[in-house]
């Protein structure tokens, strides 16, 4: 029997209001806003960049709950493949993107960086192996 094929896998953030959400994904980091209901004052949302998307909900009796907060060391709450985080890097830089933490090569051997949205979620976006801010890999 042939393997399926699995293509992406998509996190799910309950957030502090869904369309200051859509905002920064859309103005900071280029998403698009693929659904939203209802479309005034939503309280769930898509966001989409290429295959990536995020899932945005707003819960009244739930607040954020981003893994730092739960674990110092556990900050990660979405790894975002992409094939050259330095391009990525100046494009955000470029939309005044504060980051987290900036371009560089990690311990875990992954080169990326890190970007915080608003509701205190941490975004990993990189790739394995290491790379010089030219996006040559050594």
């Amino acid at each position: 029997m042939k393997r399926a094929t699995i293509e992406a896998i998509s996190p799910f953030f309950i957030v502090s209001n869904v369309s200051q959400a859509i905002t920064f994904y859309r103005e900071k980091l280029g998403f698009e806003a693929m659904f939203q209901e209802p479309e005034t004052d939503p309280f769930f949302a898509i966001v989409r960049r290429d295959k990536v998307m995020v899932f945005l909900k707003y819960h009244g009796d739930i607040p954020p709950l981003p893994n730092c907060q739960r674990h110092p060391w556990m900050s990660w709450d979405d790894y975002v493949l992409v094939p050259d985080p330095d391009a990525l890097a100046a494009e955000f830089a470029n939309n005044n993107v504060e980051f987290y933490k900036p371009l560089m090569n990690n311990s875990d051997g992954l080169c990326g960086f890190e970007i915080s949205d608003r509701d205190g979620y941490v975004l990993f976006f990189g790739r394995p192996g290491e790379t010089h801010l030219t996006g040559r890999r050594e």
